[in-house]
């Protein structure tokens, strides 16, 4: 189509398409419609060449000059996304004629495409007054359309794509909307966080373990430790305590303790190294108060009023030799008395060749003028009221005996008794191919050779070897009579084997008594190593 061709629709629709730069319309409608910056009788562009050059014309650096009748400036107009031909009412905005009051509020134009006025013909725009000129200039928007200083602002774009589809925000304002910081891994600071926790954990551990070793002394030091001494005037009650001959204070002190006279086991002997005490304890019962201080009971042990002449403790596992003994020490009475009244048993009434199992381990009081004969009567009749009320019958005493004498000797804690008395029941069974009848009892082994009391657990090799009634490694069954005085605990354990199928049982810590058991011989074999291993720690603990 010519250029030229005055009816072309492209020319005429790209000529009422508004200017970027000015905001004004390029040509007025045919019917009348809005004319933008042109004068109302101003024409068409002919074609799109003509209306380049009005728009060239229209945007150079000198404005337009308006028509010859008129005298004011006229605004640039908001372009219009109404393209109906035909004639619209008058806008709301004032009038040329009538100018806008100040006090009345200025109505903001609706949205391009929800115009809601009603349809007709347009009007042609009205130059404004001249008063008009002194307002401030017409903006341009970020669409393109003109906005005046007193109209209401549009709302600040979110960035959003809903801001752009509704039209409220400019593609370039979603494109360079800022993204929220992505949020960083705080790694270094866990990282700082768990070191200073191990060092923590390594000062607290380091501290409980150097506390656990020196805090008595810190506490001595400082002087805020508990005392080891019950404070003066707290005695109350009886205790009595026996001394044996060659007792020291380090010997005493756990006597002491056990029979509740002092606060520690070990605190007469704190007290003498402290102090540097030297005093020589001599044999037999004392009788003290519970709850002393160790400098009342060195004073109560030193006076020969405490001291019960007629008293005798004898402690369990001790054999008859060691219990005449501590009975002649004790007592003050000659040792030959009293091995002339054990020399015949069956007046007694013990079925046996000796009184060895019968001497009950126990503390006695005698009157004055007592003999040996009623003190081994005595003694002998305490070892039936046991074997009585664990109901043993008469023909099974001395049995019962020899098996609570064994239990007396190699059990180490209360707990171990009724398993150590299983163990030699299991080893007794005749149809045992496990051990073929031998006890194999380092007690036994020992007595026989004299060696019970010589303060060692482990046997020689010449009392394993050696050919006695009691080497229970040479001999099957059980030895020939009883190997020392077994308590009322034993007694009843020899009475009442717990269930189990062990044959075996080591000590394998001779100051805790901790103790293995086993059925099968390489289990032994094992618990035997441990013991070793515990007895080159502790060269000086008793192997």
């Amino acid at each position: 189509m010519p250029e030229n061709d005055p009816t072309d629709p492209l020319a005429e629709l790209y000529g009422r398409l508004p200017d970027p730069r000015t905001g004004a319309t390029g040509a007025a409608p045919r019917d009348g419609g809005d004319a933008g910056a042109s004068t109302p009788d101003a024409p068409a562009p002919a074609s799109r060449r003509a209306a380049r050059e009005a728009r060239r014309t229209q945007t150079g650096p000198t404005p337009a000059a308006p028509a010859a009748d008129d005298t004011t400036a006229v605004p640039a107009a908001r372009p219009s996304a109404d393209t109906t031909p035909g004639p619209r009412p008058a806008r709301d905005s004032p009038s040329a004629t009538e100018p806008q009051r100040l006090d009345e509020p200025r109505l903001t134009p609706a949205p391009r495409g929800e115009d809601s006025r009603p349809a007709g013909p347009r009007r042609t725009p009205q130059p404004e007054p001249e008063s008009s000129r002194d307002r401030e200039p017409v903006l341009v928007g970020a669409g393109g359309a003109a906005v005046g200083a007193t109209e209401t602002p549009r709302p600040a774009a979110s960035g959003s794509l809903e801001d752009l589809f509704s039209g409220r925000a400019h593609t370039d304002e979603v494109r360079g909307a800022t993204r929220p910081p992505k949020r960083r891994r705080r790694v270094g600071g866990w990282i700082a966080l768990t070191v200073v926790l191990v060092i923590l954990g390594g000062l607290v551990g380091g501290g409980v373990v150097v506390w656990n070793t020196y805090g008595d002394r810190v506490r001595e030091f400082l002087g805020t430790g508990e005392p080891t001494d019950y404070a003066e005037g707290m005695a109350t009650g009886e205790a009595r305590v026996t001394i044996a001959s060659g007792d020291t204070g380090e010997s005493v002190s756990p006597k002491l303790f056990e029979a509740g006279i002092t606060k520690q086991s070990d605190s007469l002997y704190q007290y003498m190294v402290k102090n540097a005490v030297a005093f020589t304890f001599q044999p037999g019962v004392y009788e003290l108060q519970q709850q002393m201080s160790s400098a009342a009971v060195l004073a109560a042990l030193g006076d020969p009023a405490n001291r019960l002449n007629l008293s005798v403790q004898l402690r369990e596992g001790l054999t008859l030799e060691q219990s005449l003994d501590a009975m002649s020490e004790q007592l003050g009475m000659p040792r030959a008395d009293f091995e002339a009244a054990t020399a015949d048993p069956s007046q007694y009434g013990v079925p046996a060749s000796t009184l060895e199992g019968w001497i009950f381990p126990a503390t006695y009081d005698f009157d004055e003028g007592v003999t040996a004969t009623e003190i081994i009567q005595r003694m002998v009749q305490r070892t039936v009221q046991s074997l009585d009320q664990a109901g043993v019958p008469e023909a099974d005493r001395e049995r019962i005996l020899i098996i609570a004498s064994i239990i007396e000797r190699e059990a180490r804690n209360s707990d171990d008794f009724y398993k150590v008395s299983r163990v030699i029941e299991n080893r007794l069974q005749p149809d045992n191919d496990e051990t073929h009848g031998l006890l194999q009892m380092d007690s036994t082994a020992q007595y026989g050779v004299g060696e019970i009391g010589a303060g060692s657990s482990s046997s020689t090799e010449n009392a394993l070897t050696s050919d006695n009634p009691w080497n229970t490694y040479v001999h099957p069954g059980l030895p020939i009579g009883p190997i020392s005085n077994p308590g009322d605990l034993a007694i009843d354990a020899a009475m009442h084997p717990v269930d189990g199928t062990w044959y075996y049982f080591t000590t394998v810590n001779l100051e805790t008594g901790e103790t293995v058991f086993s059925t099968t011989y390489a289990d032994q074999l094992t618990a035997v190593q441990q013991f070793q291993d515990w007895c080159r720690a502790n060269p000086d603990g008793g192997c």
